[in-house]
């Protein structure tokens, strides 16, 4: 009996719900997923919703009948992320197309989902890119974007969501996707993996500083997933054909690895259900983080090896 006073936007939400159906003569499609009792109605956020982890962990919020913001720089890719959420389970869901690098627009974004669907209930800030070379190699540019996105894009969207989540004062829970690399040292990986780590303690550090205002804060951290991150990956100190080289060779391991991005979206799910602080998702992101904590030299030995080029 307390929704009404406290979840406006929820209710609103399924009244629009049912006098779409009954107007449109059909029935809604009944959310089925796992954590269906737990996302349904809510209002979910997910960053680089385009494809890969970003697509997968929209879908899964979908198939568990939360309601779905896909925000993405690809307008395309977005709005197709939004049209299978629905058919997927999810009351309602729109697509947004930002750069969340883009501290103005991320700022707009925050305005007008607040004034137009809501407060976020979970936010998932996944968009990311990737950036392989030696340190010696990169470029205060090559440094530039992939903090940007990686780092800033994150930044903004804790802040802004975050702010929005604890002046509601009903709590929410905030999703950063870090990764392996934020704890396994790599000898060319500096600049993604100095992006991640910084991620992974903003996220402990805003885990501890929000915790008091219900809202929980996880750091998701995939390894070696399949997913377009490594076609469009850049290479730092080498030319146009062979930085297309290393691409479709990367692409091509990852594929033989085939770990599918949905099992980092389950992660997600549950992550937001426990309130976990940090989930290594695939068999070798939990073994480093094991080796990061207990023997750490091996670690760095393995750091030292050169990675197939």
């Amino acid at each position: 009996h307390w929704i009404p006073r406290s979840r406006p936007d929820q209710v609103s939400a399924w009244i629009t719900e049912f006098v779409t159906s009954v107007e449109g003569g059909r029935t809604p499609v009944r959310a089925t997923g796992k954590h269906a009792d737990r996302f349904g109605g809510q209002l979910v956020l997910v960053t680089g919703a385009g494809s890969g982890i970003g697509r997968a962990t929209a879908f899964a919020f979908a198939e568990a009948g939360a309601r779905v913001v896909a925000v993405d720089r690809d307008a395309e890719s977005a709005a197709r992320t939004a049209e299978l959420s629905r058919l997927l389970g999810a009351p309602e869901a729109w697509a947004e197309t930002v750069d969340v690098s883009d501290e103005q627009a991320m700022e707009e974004l925050a305005a007008k989902v607040a004034a137009e669907y809501g407060v976020v209930d979970v936010l998932v800030n996944n968009a990311g890119i990737g950036l392989g070379g030696p340190f010696l190699d990169t470029t205060t540019e090559d440094w530039k974007k992939v903090l940007d996105v990686n780092l800033w894009g994150v930044i903004h969207g804790c802040r802004l969501f975050g702010r929005q989540m604890a002046e509601r004062g009903q709590g929410g829970h905030i999703v950063n996707t870090a990764s392996a690399a934020a704890y396994q040292p790599s000898r060319a990986l500096s600049a993604y993996g100095a992006s991640k780590a910084a991620v992974l303690m903003l996220s402990e550090s805003l885990r501890a500083e929000l915790a008091g205002r219900g809202i929980g804060v996880s750091a998701i951290c995939p390894g070696f997933v399949n997913t377009s991150i490594t076609s469009t990956a850049r290479f730092a100190g080498v030319d146009a054909d062979e930085e297309k080289r290393r691409q479709k060779r990367t692409a091509r391991l990852y594929e033989l690895r085939n770990y599918p991005p949905e099992k980092v979206a389950d992660a997600v799910l549950g992550a937001v259900v426990r309130n976990q602080a940090v989930v290594p998702v695939t068999p070798e992101a939990r073994a480093a983080l094991a080796l990061s904590r207990w023997a750490p030299r091996a670690l760095r030995a393995i750091a030292r090896l050169e990675p197939p080029r």
